[in-house]
């Protein structure tokens, strides 16, 4: 049944209009909220990609710290929780390695200590013991720091090379990337891995006094010399800092976080967000892609080359007298300009901006303070002074010739000598870097 009209509702001309009009206010509105995120998104910049390249512990890793350090400072603190297990990993690792060093039989008498100077030192026997839970640390570390925390199973994942520069060590680091930092974010951890990181913690602040002990003895580094022992810089550096490191309550430092050894396995790409430096910048992002280095995985870097606006290379000036470890008949020195040279000759970055920077200067220095001649490795180096700055010209001049020589096209090349751990001289270096990125991308139109 059809109901009368007079039982329709009365809406009058005036009343239509003002909905249509209150109607077209509420469109116009939306038009103008997708035409406003239409232009930030125009006007938003694409992220920039800087590809880093350069032999292994090379200071790759370190260099992007120190980026992320300066320009990005509350997300880096932000991951200090992260980082303490990560160091936590490094010192023992360090003490077991040195205990398992002490352990071979021509170091140890029958009485199952060393062969020690009357005056000298800790019973290695007892230390050896009082530090037995150094190896569940390592092993629990490991297994905290390998598993992706987003999920409850723990899933390990393949470990690789050491942090002890000494023939035949098989002590393992870890897998860089995202997973591992989601220690820092404590409340989202699982109560199983939180448990084990602070039985960790209390294991290693037990034991401190014993690895300071045990660090401290003159005997025990002379029968690691003997041995031909060399531990990497960052172990040195935390043994040092051991009763302040494994203390309960311990909370890294900006420097113990640039001397935290982490090895790159594969492709890690790290996002970084610009939070300082002039207000255009803020908000950016930077996209960094560190490759490992090792020559078994360098055919993973062609893929990349194509995608990045800059490329830094580096290049560690203190490994001349090493050999790689893969292949003992191969110098470190003469791998580093190999490479180099490849990098140069490459087509697909013949347009790419290349930034190559000479590290590890306060080593080198070390090294040739100690006695340790250049040109005994490097027999092209002649009779020059063994000193810094003969050493790092030869570097620069041999390097800078070689992408002349070896680039399909004519640019320019950035070069500095860098210490990655010091982290005022980095400063001026890496804004120096970001700029000639930055100007090299407005010239090939790519922001």
């Amino acid at each position: 049944m059809v109901n009368d009209v007079s039982d329709w509702p009365n809406v009058s001309i005036e009343d239509t209009e003002e909905q249509r009009a209150q109607a077209k206010k509420i469109s116009d509105e939306i038009d103008d909220a997708i035409q406003r995120e239409r232009r930030a998104k125009e006007e938003k910049r694409p992220p920039r990609k800087v590809l880093l390249l350069g032999p292994s512990q090379s200071g790759k890793s370190t260099l992007l710290k120190n980026f992320h350090l300066l320009f990005a400072p509350k997300s880096f603190h932000a991951e200090a929780e992260a980082w303490r297990a990560v160091i936590h990993l490094n010192l023992a690792q360090s003490v077991n390695f040195i205990l398992d060093n002490l352990s071979t039989p021509n170091t140890i008498s029958p009485g199952n200590k060393l062969f020690l100077r009357q005056d000298a030192g800790p019973d290695v026997g007892q230390l050896r013991i009082r530090l037995s839970p150094l190896r569940q640390v390592e092993i629990s570390l490991n297994q905290c720091l390998t598993v992706e925390h987003e999920a409850t199973p723990r899933r390990p994942i393949s470990l690789y090379n050491n942090i002890l520069r000494t023939e035949g060590t098989s002590k393992s680091s870890i897998r860089g990337g995202s997973a591992w930092k989601a220690l820092a974010k404590s409340q989202t951890l699982h109560s199983s891995i939180k448990s084990e990181l602070q039985k960790t913690r209390s294991i290693l602040d037990a034991c401190r006094d014993d690895i300071v002990s045990l660090w401290s003895d003159p005997a025990v580094r002379e029968q690691l010399k003997k041995q031909g022992t060399t531990l990497e810089d960052s172990s040195v550096f935390f043994l040092d800092n051991a009763f302040r490191v494994a203390a309960r309550d311990y909370i890294p430092t900006a420097d113990d976080i640039l001397r935290a050894r982490l090895e790159t396995i594969g492709v890690e790409e790290h996002r970084i967000v610009m939070e300082t430096d002039s207000p255009a910048d803020a908000g950016e992002e930077w996209i960094f892609y560190d490759i490992e280095g090792s020559r078994g995985q360098r055919a993973s870097w062609v893929p990349y080359f194509d995608d990045v606006h800059a490329i830094i290379f580096l290049v560690s000036m203190a490994d001349f007298d090493q050999s790689l470890p893969d292949d003992p008949q191969v110098n470190r020195f003469a791998d580093s300009f190999t490479l180099w040279k490849t990098v140069c000759e490459n087509k697909l970055i013949a347009q790419t901006p290349v930034m190559l920077l000479l590290n590890k200067a306060d080593l080198l220095q070390e090294k040739l303070s100690a006695g340790i001649f250049f040109a005994q490795f490097v027999k092209e180096f002649g009779d020059q002074p063994n000193d810094l700055k003969s050493v790092s010209k030869y570097f620069k001049t041999l390097f800078m010739a070689a992408h002349d020589i070896h680039s399909p096209k004519e640019r320019r090349l950035f070069v500095q000598t860098t210490c990655a751990i010091d982290t005022q001289a980095m400063s001026l270096v890496l804004r120096e870097v970001k700029e000639v990125i930055l100007v090299a991308m407005l010239k090939g139109n790519m922001i």
